[in-house]
């Protein structure tokens, strides 16, 4: 298969490039595209056969379950089976938006999107070329990262053309993604509305608006069933191993491992703010400079493990930062590159 590039402006997509796509969609072909967080891999929602070949083309387990996008609150009464009480001021607040809920999966979206389980996690994406998508194809879109399965997400067409050449159909190409970590997963299937996942949504926000909303990040093992998107305990890995030291206070036991590995032959790459980049000037490593932000920091990670990964190092170093806001969510997908390993420090 010959995977074409459509490279579209980001705010304002050509027409014609996403009437192709569409078409794609809607001939149970698979379209790359970008929303506000990562690039997704999508399929038709409603289609077993077209969903099926998401996890073909990622590799990824049938075991991890996947989102499904809409393009408007209209639609979604077409994914879930019943809409809690809750899911309005959600929406009012954070659709368009890096928000997935869990909620009932109605009988339209068959159940290898959700891992044959009887949730559905549905959200709204507010980046131009996604929602132009899946509203030329008219149907709900399935669509995990767009990224081999394990591996760091996509946040630029190049990154999807690194795991998937050959193997989807298309990419809608709209440059860089503007969050970078992928959406905040909350649960309001049970008792208490739950997060799940972290993500470009924090929590204090969402407590602004259900003040019950609390969180449950777990570490689950590669060959169970995940309830939730990026659960999994080995996710957006590079090739190299991460070792993952605590917060700030660990920097000089990161210092000090950096030392010990390049002494040792080994090379090594480091990942931080760019005020931490002085500190490593006197080591042979490979500093990426995540940006002076925890929110340039989550919009270059993955970018950054790709770009280490390039330079064929053979460990990545990082550290976590605040655990509030998007500091959760950065916390979360170094802690799974690190296979939920931490350093002492």
């Amino acid at each position: 298969m010959q995977t074409r590039v459509l490279t579209v402006n980001p705010q304002h997509p050509e027409p014609e490039a996403i009437a192709e796509a569409a078409e794609i969609l809607q001939s149970g072909g698979l379209v790359a595209f970008p929303t506000e967080t990562v690039y997704g891999l999508g399929a038709n929602a409603s289609s077993a056969n077209a969903v099926a070949r998401i996890f073909e083309a990622k590799q990824r387990p049938l075991t991890d379950p996947i989102i499904v996008h809409i393009a408007d609150f209209a639609a979604l009464s077409t994914v879930a089976k019943t809409i809690p009480p809750s899911v309005a001021p959600l929406a009012k607040h954070f659709w368009p938006g890096a928000l997935t809920l869990i909620l009932e999966r109605n009988d339209n979206i068959p159940p290898i999107v959700s891992a044959n389980q009887a949730t559905v996690a549905v959200r709204m994406p507010s980046h131009p070329v996604a929602r132009a998508l899946i509203q030329a194809a008219d149907l709900p879109v399935a669509a995990p990262s767009a990224n081999a399965f394990s591996r760091p997400s996509a946040t630029m067409a190049a990154h999807v053309l690194q795991d998937l050449d050959g193997r989807i159909d298309a990419i809608l190409d709209g440059g860089q993604t503007t969050i970078g970590v992928e959406s905040t997963v909350l649960d309001l299937t049970g008792e208490r509305p739950t997060i799940l996942r972290p993500g470009g949504i924090a929590l204090e926000a969402l407590q602004t608006v259900l003040p019950a909303v609390t969180m449950r990040a777990k570490l689950v093992e590669m060959d169970a069933l995940a309830q939730s998107p990026g659960q999994l305990i080995k996710h957006y890995s590079p090739r190299a191993k991460v070792l993952l030291f605590a917060d700030e206070t660990a920097i000089p036991a990161l210092i000090k491992t950096a030392r010990e590995r390049t002494e040792s032959r080994q090379s090594v790459g480091v990942i931080g703010l760019s005020v931490e980049r002085t500190l490593f000037q006197a080591l042979p490593i490979a500093f990426f400079d995540l940006g002076e932000t925890l929110e340039g920091a989550a919009r270059n990670l993955f970018a950054g493990l790709r770009a280490l990964d390039a330079l064929n190092v053979d460990v990545i170093l990082a550290h976590g930062y605040s655990r509030e806001g998007i500091g959760a969510a950065i916390w979360d997908r170094l802690l799974r590159a690190a296979e939920g390993h931490i350093q002492a420090g």
